[in-house]
């Protein structure tokens, strides 16, 4: 399972992540940001910079995170063991969600 082991902040919502297998893949999280948790950090973006690693993803001070899983993979991680991360993507709003497809028949 491959876990984050170092974050660099890049101009304009970006992150620069070292995995654990010693790949980088840069993030684009601005849209990835949504909702009343993270407004602090659209609003601030030297507080967004302040980006650090703990426990495997980036966190934002003592209890700000994003899923590593999601930040790698956009998503839960592919069945494949010898998949490898896109090197760049931009993370879209609600990152990581697993669209819900509702089929309707007519009677």
């Amino acid at each position: 399972m491959l876990t984050i082991t170092s974050v660099t902040p890049l101009d304009d919502y970006w992150v620069r992540l070292t995995l654990s297998n010693g790949r980088e893949i840069e993030r684009g999280l601005r849209d990835a940001l949504w909702g009343p948790v993270f407004e602090p950090l659209r609003r601030d973006y030297d507080q967004f910079r302040r980006v650090r690693v703990a426990s495997g993803t980036i966190m934002w001070g003592s209890d700000l995170d994003l899923d590593a899983e999601t930040l790698i993979w956009d998503g839960p991680p592919p069945s494949d063991p010898a998949a490898q991360p896109v090197e760049r993507l931009e993370l879209g709003p609600r990152a990581g969600e697993v669209a819900v497809v509702q089929s309707v028949t007519s009677i």
